[in-house]
């Protein structure tokens, strides 16, 4: 091994340096204060729990997700967090344990053991709010109100919002009394939106002829709002659940178009969460941005493993991404004061930090100058008064 090889980092692990590490904290704390002018309250889940409570509820995806090692205290195995919201719905449920709407919001480091595909990097900073206790359209819309609230605070100019509803699917492949190889089939050929794949699972596995042309049908029902006239068509023979579904799809639809200028698209056939969600769903992107930069919806009565089965809605981020969307302001000038000691000098440089301003005091020997550390003024002597003076472009070096 190299002296250069011991400083790697993983794959998908990545450092934060400056400027972008400033960014970051800036739009953290903008993001924050967004949420609590909305009535969210800031938590801080813990960086490792138990697997008994890390991942109840959430499905295999999570669990390949999550990094795990022993607890040398107790023996019990530990799990790195992967993914903040199942942490929240507990505190909701088993911590906290409040009538009524409870919204939450948190931004905190992640960990996952493999590249989210959606997602980016394998230590993504999540940053997100979850509403807990209302089964509501107004809960769903308020969430997607706020995650586009929060890619504009974040700089994006153009947002792409796609909808859907992991009911519909769900309804139908229920009501074709499929076994879970069967269902896997038909899940993994719409998750890869193969009508030929699709079509050939569908005939082999699904006897009702009205029922399979629903399924098959789901491929292709993406697009403006039009389709969810096609839909009601298609899906006229359906449970009444998949036409409750498409009546909150376009109540959604209908509901953003009149609040944002956001391109909207909806896609029937979306699967993504399949095993974590129960509603509706959504993703944010921006151009020149391949994944989602947030996503979320309704995962109703995940706190039900910790006694509590609640209503819930959210959504999530990765600060990382988002802080790219703008980039970082010019940063504000500093002040070099000299290194001398000085009770009037030091006296000037508490007043100056007090009111905010950024004062670099020189060390005994340094070698570097004002324009090694960004300084564009000085403290000099005047009448015997410290004063902050513009520096020459000559002294600056």
């Amino acid at each position: 091994m190299t002296i250069a090889d011991r400083w790697l980092l993983p794959d998908g692990m990545d450092e934060v340096l400056p400027p972008q590490a400033s960014r970051m904290e800036e739009l953290r704390r903008t993001l924050l204060d967004l949420y609590y002018c909305w009535g969210y309250d800031l938590v801080m889940p813990p960086p490792v729990e138990f697997l008994a409570s890390l991942l109840t509820g959430t499905g295999t995806d999570l669990d390949l997700q999550t990094f795990k090692l022993t607890d040398q205290l107790t023996g019990r195995m530990m799990g790195a967090t992967a993914d903040v919201t199942p942490q929240v719905a507990r505190m909701d449920a088993h911590s906290m344990r409040h009538q009524g709407p409870v919204r939450l919001c948190y931004c905190t480091n992640v960990l996952r053991a493999q590249a989210d595909q959606n997602q980016g990097g394998r230590s993504p900073v999540q940053v997100g709010v979850e509403l807990f206790g209302h089964a509501g359209l107004e809960a769903d819309g308020e969430i997607i109100h706020l995650a586009i609230s929060s890619l504009t605070a974040a700089g994006a100019d153009e947002i792409h919002l796609a909808l859907g509803h992991i009911g519909i699917y769900r309804s139908l492949v229920e009501e074709a009394g499929l076994d879970d190889d069967q269902e896997a089939a038909i899940f993994d050929a719409l998750a890869l939106k193969s009508p030929g794949m699709l079509a050939e699972h569908v005939d082999a596995n699904v006897n009702d002829p009205a029922l399979a042309g629903m399924l098959k049908a789901l491929v292709d029902l993406h697009g403006d709002i039009s389709i969810l006239d096609q839909a009601r068509q298609l899906f006229a023979g359906a449970p009444p659940s998949v036409k409750a579904a498409l009546d909150e799809l376009k109540a959604l639809y209908e509901g953003i178009r009149a609040r944002y200028d956001v391109a909207l698209y909806l896609d029937l056939a979306e699967l993504r969460g399949y095993q974590y969600h129960t509603g509706m769903m959504f993703a944010a992107y921006a151009p020149g941005y391949g994944q989602p930069l947030a996503k979320g919806g309704r995962y109703d009565d995940t706190g039900r493993a910790f006694g509590r089965a609640r209503p819930a809605t959210g959504f999530s981020m990765d600060l990382k991404q988002l802080a790219s969307l703008a980039p970082a302001a010019a940063a504000k000038g500093a002040i070099w004061a000299p290194a001398q000691e000085d009770e009037a000098l030091h006296q000037a440089i508490a007043v100056l930090r007090e009111r905010g301003e950024r004062v670099i005091q020189a060390l005994p020997g340094q070698d570097t100058g004002p324009a090694a550390h960004s300084c564009d003024r000085h403290l000099e002597l005047i009448d015997g008064r410290w004063q902050p003076t513009t520096l020459a472009d000559e002294t600056r070096a």
